[in-house]
């Protein structure tokens, strides 16, 4: 999680203070990963609608976010690594914190050995039963491909995490139908269309990241709270002997800012542990979860969330800057498919791998369930009353999938979220009540594209 820089707090702590979620107690959530969270489909494959009678699939299209992977960096593990080796010196470990330096190596030298930020074995394991279940949704529309010919198209960011996404979920097509292989075409880069929050179009975005001060105050004011230095000192003192954690919070040691600062780092390590579980010796996550309690796991679970909320999702009600720019990625998502009804197309499935910085704002701007709520800086966001939670967003290989019917003229498209046979937003009307189905002219003029 990033810091903010102190500033003048909006009065949210009155709202905010202590407010650990209703469900932080008990077994470990899922929202405690924030969008760490590993990925599980949604929807079983034996239970999805059919399409009306006479409709048979023509086309697919999906954007994926890459697979589980390792940390960006090793900076989390190497911050707490030096705190960990003064107080072993000192003496100053408990019990279970005589463990933790061991497993924090383990997992630092994992993450070493495939590269930091890239695709972890559970990532790959996660795209391949992705492509598997697509084949097994569609596979009219697979045997359609391979006896047409028609090209798969393969499209990536191009980052390395995204580009092995793509690779590792084409060869899964390919495996299991060999028909298919030759018509998956080269992977290219669009980093416009997939990494538009750090190409061109995203230039205002980024300056509202950097500079905008309601953001900094909000995330500040909900960080900077009796909750988060509680739940950070009850971390910390799992590791390390109360008297060494009042050293770090006291600012001892230059080598990390305060005790939060620490917690945030155990947290952090804690939250990718179950992507590197492939990379463990005897294949299962490194149990991290003895470094952190449910409840303060939940609650840095949250402030991670709350971070992505005003900086990737809804935000504030007032403006669309943190999701206008995934226009671009929708707009991509409708041509494709008006291409195929007008006949310009011959494309069998459209392939997009890029990232959480896509697929949140894509969600908000569709309106997508959990991503329909902004909020106001006098009613900030919480776990109590918004249903935005990272881990449902955008967990590592989130998707969002179009599949495309045809009878005659008449062209059907029903979405998949992480999929899950998903609604389209407030206003568009489907075939028929209860249906996942849409008219293709109805969603234009949902969308605002008709004429």
């Amino acid at each position: 999680m990033k810091r903010v820089a102190p500033v003048i707090a909006l009065g949210l702590s009155a709202l905010l203070a202590a407010t650990v979620p209703a469900h932080a107690t008990g077994s470990r959530p899922l929202n405690s990963y924030g969008t760490k969270a590993s990925y599980e489909p949604r929807q079983s494959v034996r239970s999805y609608q059919h399409a009306p009678r006479g409709y048979v699939p023509v086309f697919t299209e999906t954007v994926s976010r890459h697979g589980s992977r390792a940390a960006t960096s090793g900076k989390d593990g190497d911050l707490i690594l030096g705190l960990w080796d003064q107080a072993a010196r000192e003496g100053l470990l408990t019990s279970a914190g005589r463990r933790f330096g061991p497993d924090v190596r383990t997992l630092l030298a994992a993450m070493d050995k495939i590269g930091y930020g890239n695709l972890s074995g559970r990532g790959r394991q996660e795209l391949r039963g992705a492509a598997a279940r697509m084949e097994q949704r569609l596979p009219d529309l697979f045997r359609r491909i391979a006896q047409d010919s028609e090209p798969i198209d393969v499209v990536n960011s191009g980052e390395a995490r995204a580009v092995a996404s793509g690779n590792v979920f084409t060869d899964a097509l390919a495996a299991d139908d060999p028909a298919l292989k030759p018509l998956i075409r080269p992977a290219r880069t669009e980093r416009d269309l997939l990494y538009f929050h750090k190409s061109a179009g995203g230039a205002a975005y980024r300056d509202y990241i950097d500079h905008d001060q309601r953001l900094a105050a909000t995330l500040n004011s909900i960080t900077d709270q009796p909750a988060t230095r509680q739940a950070a000192r009850r971390v910390l003192e799992r590791i390390f002997t109360p008297a060494f954690v009042q050293r770090i919070a006291d600012g001892e040691f230059s080598s990390i800012a305060s005790d939060v600062d620490a917690a945030q780092a155990v947290y952090n390590l804690y939250a990718i542990a179950p992507a590197m579980s492939a990379e463990m010796p005897d294949g299962r996550s490194l149990p991290m979860e003895r470094y952190i309690a449910p409840r303060d796991a939940a609650w840095f679970g949250y402030l991670s969330d709350a971070e992505d909320f005003y900086e990737k999702g809804p935000g504030f009600a007032d403006s669309d800057i943190t999701y206008k720019m995934a226009d671009v990625l929708l707009d991509d998502f409708f041509q494709q498919v008006e291409a195929k009804r007008d006949g310009t197309s011959t494309l069998g499935a459209e392939l997009r791998f890029t990232h959480a910085e896509e697929i949140i704002p894509l969600a908000a701007l569709m309106g997508l369930p959990g991503s329909t709520e902004a909020v106001t800086p006098d009613r900030p966001y919480t776990y109590e009353d918004n249903t935005w939670r990272g881990a449902s967003v955008a967990p590592m290989a989130a998707n969002i999938q179009w599949d495309v019917f045809r009878k005659g003229d008449t062209y059907l498209v029903r979405m998949l979220y992480n999929e899950k046979e998903t609604a389209f937003k407030q206003g568009c009307r489907p075939v028929s009540k209860g249906s996942a189905f849409y008219d293709l002219n109805e969603l234009e003029r949902c969308f605002g594209r008709a004429g």
